[in-house]
């Protein structure tokens, strides 16, 4: 029997390993996003802390200066938590543009795939009549002697 070979298996191959790559991109994506969340987290936390903070100096001991450093503390801590919502917005729209990536590989490796799956069941459809031929011709030369 006749062996198949693929002629467009090169293609095929270079698809399924950009698709590994969109999906090493899209992993080290999430993980930047994660990091990212963990991060403003983080920030919510310590702001939060300050907070608590401020309000017991307002409850005990007037202590001015205190208070005036834990109110600006609050403030730094809620600048810092908007620059890091902007980061974390960056990071969310890289790691959905990674995710489109992955999925425009696959549906390319996917098709390139069924190119393949139809050449093999066209080649297994010749190589049958091709036997079926052999036998034909087989049965009339001896059916002919």
């Amino acid at each position: 029997m006749a062996k198949f070979f693929y002629k467009m298996q090169n293609i095929l191959d270079i698809k399924e390993k950009l698709e590994t790559q969109a999906r090493n991109d899209y992993a080290v994506a999430n993980a930047a996003l994660a990091e990212e969340e963990e991060k403003l987290d983080a920030l919510e936390r310590r702001r939060a802390q300050y907070e608590e903070e401020l309000k017991r100096l307002y409850t005990d001991k007037l202590d001015v200066h205190k208070i005036s450093e834990t109110a600006e503390a609050v403030e730094l801590m809620k600048y810092h938590k908007r620059l890091q919502e902007v980061s974390v917005m960056k990071a969310r729209k890289n790691a959905e543009n990674a995710r489109q990536k992955l999925q425009e590989a696959m549906q390319d490796r996917k098709t390139h795939e069924k190119l393949k799956e139809n050449a093999f069941e066209a080649f297994k459809t010749e190589v049958a009549a091709s036997e079926s031929k052999e036998v034909d011709e087989l049965v009339s030369y001896r059916h002919g002697s």
